[in-house]
């Protein structure tokens, strides 16, 4: 079974090719230029090389987020087309999910994070069990500081993965039962995705067709926000 993982959730781009338990090709791409400007031609070069058709894929996996607004909209938008075309099925996987499955050797709990701002993040915890990812704890977005303090009081160690460990670096490093993985574990990887997602295929766990799977929003995005705070004054104004 070949699938074909496509990850537009953070500003790097990832896709990635795998054929049953073999990766074929894996591309990722972390430069200022937009999705909607390197994902197609990325498709395209990585198919070409592996030398793979796009009528060879039997599915397609995306990542739904959460992430970037924009971002995640353009990777769901490409999916769906090429799925449309191809009558293809599409299997989702959340991204901090993808981060989990990047520690798939690890023996220790695992918590995702992402930078969600304002001293916010969004997170998901993991274990492995027999190999599979396991969720401990659904996706949600919290306080960076409520975090950490309740990882703290845990007797048990913790691995901490994903961009946001950057950002929160000085506080984290504070934390003895904490550990944080090299920094090509702590992007959201496509080939990650496709592993995940033929798990979800075996299981019929988050299949779905072109027309009924949509992005995980957490929470509105920072537009919706201000055009709200502003409706809200011009409302206050009258």
């Amino acid at each position: 079974m070949k699938i074909l993982g496509i990850d537009t959730s953070s500003n790097a781009s990832s896709v990635a090719v795998i054929e049953d338990n073999k990766l074929i090709c894996e591309y990722t791409v972390n430069t200022k230029t937009t999705h909607s400007q390197k994902l197609m031609p990325m498709i395209e070069n990585m198919l070409s090389m592996s030398q793979v058709n796009i009528k060879d894929i039997d599915a397609i996996a995306i990542c739904i987020g959460p992430g970037s607004f924009t971002g995640l909209r353009i990777g769901m938008a490409t999916a769906k087309a090429i799925a449309h075309v191809n009558n293809l099925p599409i299997i989702g996987v959340n991204s901090l999910e993808i981060l989990g499955g990047n520690m798939n050797l690890c023996d220790k709990k695992i918590c995702s994070i992402l930078d969600a701002q304002r001293n916010q993040v969004y997170t998901g915890r993991y274990k492995f069990e027999d190999g599979n990812i396991v969720e401990i704890q659904p996706v949600d977005v919290v306080e960076i500081e409520n975090l950490l303090e309740e990882i703290s009081n845990d007797n048990e160690e913790w691995i901490l993965v994903g961009e946001a460990v950057y950002k929160y670096e000085d506080e984290i490093k504070e934390i003895k039962n904490i550990k944080v993985p090299a920094p090509s574990h702590n992007v959201t990887k496509a080939s990650s995705l496709c592993s995940i997602a033929k798990e979800k295929y075996n299981k019929n766990i988050d299949v779905h067709n072109c027309y009924d799977i949509n992005p995980m929003y957490i929470r509105k995005s920072q537009a919706e926000v201000q055009y709200e705070e502003k409706m809200k004054r011009l409302d206050n104004g009258k």
